[in-house]
């Protein structure tokens, strides 16, 4: 393995973010040294919307979320979830 360059400092993590976006990490960390680290606690980052339901399926959904031992809330997301990633693997199957 060649030598690895030194890791740079940066002043801001915007111009770390610059720098990693257009070098090459593998000249700068030897990978065949890192471990598999599990972070507990790490979050997606979420951001909060207004969305407008009719009240019957507002109701609807709280029945089915009431019947699942969940928060409507959760159950919504996970709705959304499932019918965004079967509409994107239609989209990538089509395009095949």
């Amino acid at each position: 393995m060649s030598k690895l360059k030194p890791r740079p400092t940066f002043k801001s993590e915007a111009q770390e973010s610059a720098f990693w976006a257009s070098h090459d990490s593998t000249e700068y960390i030897d990978y065949s040294k890192s471990r598999r680290m599990i972070f507990p606690k790490l979050k997606p980052s979420t951001e909060t919307i207004s969305l407008r339901l009719p009240k019957s399926l507002l109701d609807q959904l709280k029945t089915l979320a009431n019947k699942r031992d969940v928060p409507y809330q959760t159950l919504l997301k996970l709705f959304v979830l499932e019918r965004v990633q079967a509409e994107l693997h239609l989209k990538t199957a089509k395009a095949s």
